[in-house]
């Protein structure tokens, strides 16, 4: 199953080495093994650039209908190693191996890892779809309640945590996400208000870690990135794009203090640039917050005509389900060629207090202000 391409290189996912006995358990069966082995041979003899092979698809941890037991996948992940070790012997480059692309259960993460030497596996994958099914009626709910985003927090900590403490060589990534599974929800997933779930994500994941973030999907269903009948880009393709620009890797600990609790907040070194960048999001459906930032850490360059760059995303007619995104006020959509519109930032004063209107985001690239961990 390809899930994945990065820079056009490929990401396959198969569980090639099993054979289901009783429900409940799988053992090896050679002609399979053969099988995955020679489609990889396959692979190279055509020159396919590919960057990751990842074995199983939701088949561990809290899997959806056959459940792999965890020692069964860290001897299939070994030999799997094995195969790609000799396969790709005489390339100068190896594809990485990630597993097991499963929901994530602690327990059994815990020993699939502890039982996979240190350098067997590249990236530990798990998915996430924690609004529940695409039918559901109370998705937005979910996705503007502060306290049901952060139910996900456990499990981006647990695996962290689980890492840092195996000695493995391993990452995490989120090796699928599309919030609602079923394809998502029409006018909810693939409409303005999902970008709240989506850059939440990513500023959570992010925090603990995670190095890769792998949307469902680019295109398909109710949850993808374009439009499946005019392939425009929906909402949070431009949302991506945005984080992609503003926010670097290092990540910096942020957090709102007010009178509210549906204020998101989000810090990172601005990437390619000086200073950091804010994600701020307000959940509240009327009311606007005016944010000011302090911290006893960032060194504040005061100077007169300081300025900072904000990018304020609102909805299309204020309504959160449409799927036309306004930047500053202007809408995005693409050109009759398909380019992608410039997004420019408008420029404030850098001593007055970040305005969020009412069921908005905002990324605010702060030049003036120096983190230790950014330079």
């Amino acid at each position: 199953m390809l899930i994945g391409n990065i820079k056009n290189k490929l990401f396959f996912s198969s569980y090639f080495s099993l054979q289901r006995e009783g429900g409940l358990r799988a053992e090896r069966s050679q002609r399979d093994l053969t099988n995955a082995a020679s489609f990889i041979q396959y692979t190279v003899s055509k020159g396919y650039e590919i960057h990751g092979w990842e074995l199983g698809n939701e088949l561990g941890g809290k899997a959806v209908g056959t459940l792999i037991a965890a020692d069964q996948y860290a001897k299939d992940a070994t030999f799997l190693k094995w195969v790609v070790e000799d396969t790709y012997e005489d390339s100068p480059s190896k594809p990485l191996l990630l597993a097991p692309g499963s929901f994530f259960d602690k327990d059994w993460f815990g020993e699939f890892i502890t039982k996979t030497n240190p350098d067997i596996v590249s990236v530990v994958s798990h998915h996430i779809y924690n609004l529940g099914a695409g039918v559901e009626t109370g998705l937005v709910k979910r996705i503007l309640n502060p306290s049901y985003l952060d139910g996900v927090a456990r499990q981006f900590s647990d695996l962290q945590q689980l890492l840092k403490t195996s000695g493995t060589s391993a990452v995490a990534w989120v090796g699928e996400a599309g919030g609602a599974y079923n394809s998502g929800h029409h006018l909810v997933t693939d409409a303005f208000v999902f970008s709240f779930w989506y850059l939440d994500q990513l500023g959570m994941s992010a925090k603990y870690n995670t190095k890769t973030y792998c949307r469902q999907s680019f295109i398909g269903g109710n949850y993808g990135l374009l439009n499946t009948t005019t392939f425009q880009p929906n909402p949070d393709y431009y949302s991506a794009l945005l984080w992609h620009r503003l926010m670097g890797t290092k990540v910096l600990d942020a957090k709102f203090s007010g009178t509210t609790n549906l204020i998101r907040a989000y810090a990172h070194c601005a990437k390619n640039s000086t200073g950091i960048t804010l994600l701020l999001m307000n959940l509240h459906g009327n009311a606007r917050n005016d944010v000011s930032l302090t911290s006893e850490e960032l060194l504040v360059v005061e100077a007169s005509g300081v300025t900072r760059e904000e990018y304020h995303l609102l909805p299309e007619g204020g309504d959160i389900h449409s799927q036309v995104m306004l930047l500053n006020g202007r809408a995005l959509t693409t050109d009759a060629d398909g380019n992608i519109p410039r997004m420019e930032p408008i420029i404030l004063d850098a001593a007055q207090p970040i305005a969020i209107e009412p069921l908005s985001i905002v990324f605010a690239h702060m030049p003036n202000y120096y983190a230790p961990v950014c330079s």
